[in-house]
């Protein structure tokens, strides 16, 4: 069993990294550094203007905002400013009504909106918001992670500055994880520890129940439930993964107000560590404790493979979060720490290239791609199966075939970011 103290901090880098957010996590984040901004400013601000990452502007261009009916950033902007508390988090907007959304379209009107790309930074998360009422002005910004405030400025006055500092004291702070770690962390602890994983469920389980209500995005999970559907797929374990996993990503990219558990920053990832589990845990009528250990798994290898990749990158996060359900998956079938590796192994084998253009409501194809070679995966770990060494960029070592996975998605796909977000802003020119 892992030591106490090392159990400590795993459990402190799972409960930092997998929480509740509202929509998608980039408008939110950007709506959250609005909020903070305003509330320095001490009155609403009769402009404001964005400067933004790539990622940042990418992953926010053509997504719903949660109780809008709207996409995109000015109206995310707008409300931060009007009804958002930074207290909330990456619940920001939880407190939207239907006249506050009047007044925030009227603002979209009345006031100034300027969003901008930031040039000349490395950090490929970063918000920075200036607010301006009279004579006086406000700038905060968050980097590195969705929440993460590093600078805080009224009038010239500086209130905090972590910019130099923060990256090198989050990593130092941080564990750093193997899949080895991961593994007996996640089979061997104390159940009481983390049986709190179970609120991952809850969230977004009942993320994908509520989608089944509204019509959002494409409605890939209400077309897996059609006759159709149920024609070519049946009513199967797989069929039902699928609809569970895609319905909650429908709502949550459609712009439906509802709350989902994300993981690394991104809600998709956290849908997609956490309902092909548990889905699968209910129909193979797994204990509740192997639950527990299979949802642990999959979130903490989502973050393991993160951390080396990045919370924002040109890979796709349903690659990442689909590998973490592939080990919850095959833990649940009775897989042991071999039969992971080889699930993890088979998934960087199929999924790797897999581009991000944009959180949008297509996510939830994505993610059913994901999914569907999370299970097949599984399946063929299971049988003794797993892509070797003579194949590709897979390496005798589970670790360092994530690596060669991460540095792909981190840096061999850094043109493909530019040349995505390039293409996304000049359709039509």
């Amino acid at each position: 069993m892992t030591d106490k103290t090392t159990r400590e901090r795993i459990i402190a880098l799972i409960r930092r990294e997998v929480v509740p957010a509202i929509g998608c996590t980039e408008p939110m984040a950007v709506a959250l550094c609005t909020a903070r901004a305003t509330e320095v400013l001490g009155c609403v601000p009769d402009s404001i203007t964005a400067l933004l990452s790539a990622n940042i502007l990418k992953n926010a261009m053509g997504v719903g905002i949660p109780g809008t009916g709207m996409i995109g950033l000015p109206i995310a902007i707008a409300l931060g400013s009007l009804i958002g508390k930074s207290a909330y988090g990456l619940e920001v907007l939880k407190d939207l009504t239907p006249q506050s959304l009047e007044e925030g379209k009227r603002y979209l009107k009345e006031k100034c909106i300027d969003i901008k790309l930031k040039d000349n930074i490395s950090e490929k998360l970063y918000i920075e918001m200036t607010c301006r009422a009279g004579e006086s002005h406000a700038t905060v910004i968050i980097a590195g992670s969705h929440t993460n405030v590093v600078y805080v400025e009224k009038d010239g006055k500086v209130e905090l500055d972590t910019r130099c500092a923060a990256a090198g004291e989050s990593e130092s702070a941080d564990i750093r994880l193997n899949m080895e770690l991961v593994h007996e962390f996640a089979t061997t602890a104390p159940l009481d520890e983390i049986r709190f994983i179970l609120e991952t469920r809850e969230y977004n389980m009942k993320a994908a129940r509520e989608a089944l209500k509204g019509n959002y995005g494409h409605n890939l999970g209400k077309t897996i439930d059609r006759p159709l559907s149920q024609g070519i797929l049946g009513h199967s374990i797989f069929s039902h993964i699928i609809a569970r996993t895609a319905s909650a990503c429908d709502a949550r990219m459609g712009g439906a107000m509802i709350p989902v558990m994300s993981n690394s920053g991104s809600g998709n990832q956290g849908i997609c560590a956490t309902n092909p589990v548990a889905v699968y845990a209910k129909e193979n009528e797994n204990t509740e404790e192997e639950l527990i250990r299979a949802l642990t798994l999959s979130h903490l290898t989502a973050i393991y493979i993160k951390q080396s990749l990045g919370k924002l990158s040109a890979l796709c996060g349903c690659v990442v979060a689909s590998i973490g359900s592939s080990c919850g998956i095959t833990y649940l079938m009775g897989g042991d720490y071999r039969q992971i590796c080889w699930a993890v192994k088979n998934m960087i084998a199929n999924l790797t290239g897999m581009i991000c253009d944009g959180a949008k409501p297509s996510c939830s194809l994505k993610i059913c791609s994901g999914v569907s070679t999370a299970i097949l995966s599984a399946l063929l770990a299971m049988e003794g199966k797993c892509v070797s060494s003579a194949e590709g960029i897979i390496d005798d070592c589970v670790d360092r075939s994530i690596r060669n996975l991460t540095s792909i998605g981190a840096d061999a796909m850094r043109v493909t970011d530019d040349m995505v977000l390039n293409i996304m802003t000049h359709k039509g020119c």
